[in-house]
């Protein structure tokens, strides 16, 4: 016997409408979509019902499992707290961020992230998670050992998206030496001479290795057939190379040429939902909420704050008259999905996987009523 469980009188919000009806789910997948009241099954009344959100890119991960420097918490434990707060904010599926590469600002051993690769899979095969968990390897290019600590992936199939990053000074994220000494210098209280001595050694690893290792990453992932994202491009430059790295993710431009070159070369741009919240970048970078004004924005992420995937699209929809809600909630449903070849989730139509949540919102936040997983209730 099938399991079958009816929505009705829900504010559907398809890709290019909303309609108030009823979805039928059968066997973990939508069965059907119908408009016009019903009084069949689980009423809605009114609440909107949206497809499950695509998460790319959380640090959140980190927050939870290093959450004093030095700290590290019990790995389950862990997990399972990230994944409880990315559910109920409404991620059906995340890409847990794990660094890859180490560097004088300290990170994480090599094999630490292996470890919490580990981790995460075990506590899937225990059914502890509510979320579908795939990781996503940010390899920072300009490490001696990034290559090493990728090596522990090699044959790990839950590694979807790979991204190509390089956060030396005087470029991409750090274009001022001002925005690098008050990230580096300042919060750290180096003095000039170690803050020199820091600089330089950045430049020397970024000369010596940023170039081979974006390469090398890029070669194996078209192997693997693992998506590869760009990050903090600033210039046409880094945008020509992305393209001829086979990039399909254009990760935090921070320049709006960059920005409008990756559009148009058909990479999706990606930019926090944090910044459309805040309005303005937490590190003096380009605004998103301009990206989206001239149609350059195409993912958001909720990179440290989970609940602002949610919030974002609302507030987009809210501020911008070009921008409907359907087509700002598929900047965190549809569109990541297929970027990263989700085909089978991202959006509310027959055939897929019933990846849903139930949204209350009359004004301000919106709040999270209700979650399922493969049609599973999981918050």
């Amino acid at each position: 016997m099938s399991a079958e469980t009816v929505f009705s009188n829900a504010l559907i919000v398809l890709e290019d409408q909303i309609v108030s009806g009823s979805v039928q789910i059968r066997d973990g997948r939508i069965a059907d979509i119908s408009d016009g009241a019903s009084r069949v099954g689980e009423d809605f009344g009114g609440d909107y019902l949206i497809a499950g959100l695509v998460e790319l890119h959380t640090d959140h991960l980190e927050s939870h499992y290093s959450p004093r420097p030095g700290v590290r918490w019990n790995k389950t434990s862990a997990i399972q707290a990230h994944d409880a707060q990315v559910v109920t904010s409404g991620i059906t599926t995340v890409f847990d961020c794990l660094r890859m590469g180490s560097d004088e600002d300290g990170g994480f051993e090599h094999g630490e992230m292996r470890e919490m690769a580990d981790a995460i899979q075990a506590a899937e095969k225990e059914d502890r998670l509510r979320a579908t968990h795939l990781i996503h390897l940010r390899c920072e290019v300009a490490s001696s050992n990034v290559l090493d600590h990728f090596a522990d992936f090699e044959n790990d199939p839950h590694v979807r998206l790979v991204s190509l990053m390089d956060h030396s000074p005087g470029q991409r994220q750090f274009q001022t030496m001002e925005q690098y000494t008050l990230y580096y210098k300042t919060k750290r209280g180096l003095s000039d001479e170690a803050f020199a001595r820091f600089v330089d050694s950045r430049l020397a690893l970024s000369a010596q290795y940023s170039g081979p290792h974006r390469d090398t990453l890029a070669r194996i992932c078209a192997e693997r057939g693992i998506t590869v994202a760009s990050h903090d491009d600033a210039t046409l430059a880094h945008v020509e190379e992305a393209r001829g790295h086979g990039v399909k993710l254009a990760e935090f431009p921070t320049s709006f040429d960059a920005a409008e070159a990756s559009h148009k070369a058909g990479m999706s741009v990606l930019m926090g939902a944090p910044n459309v919240v805040r309005g303005k970048s937490h590190s003096g970078n380009i605004a998103a909420r301009d990206l989206a004004a001239r149609g350059v924005l195409d993912v958001l992420s909720s990179d440290y704050v989970p609940l602002s995937l949610l919030h974002a699209p609302f507030v987009l929809a809210d501020d911008f008259e070009d921008i409907s809600l359907p087509q700002a909630l598929a900047m965190v449903t549809s569109t990541p999905a297929r970027t990263v070849s989700l085909d089978d989730r991202g959006r509310i139509a027959t055939g897929l996987r019933a990846d849903l949540v139930r949204v209350r919102r009359q004004e301000g936040v919106p709040v999270v009523r209700s979650v399922w997983r493969e049609g599973n209730r999981v918050a």
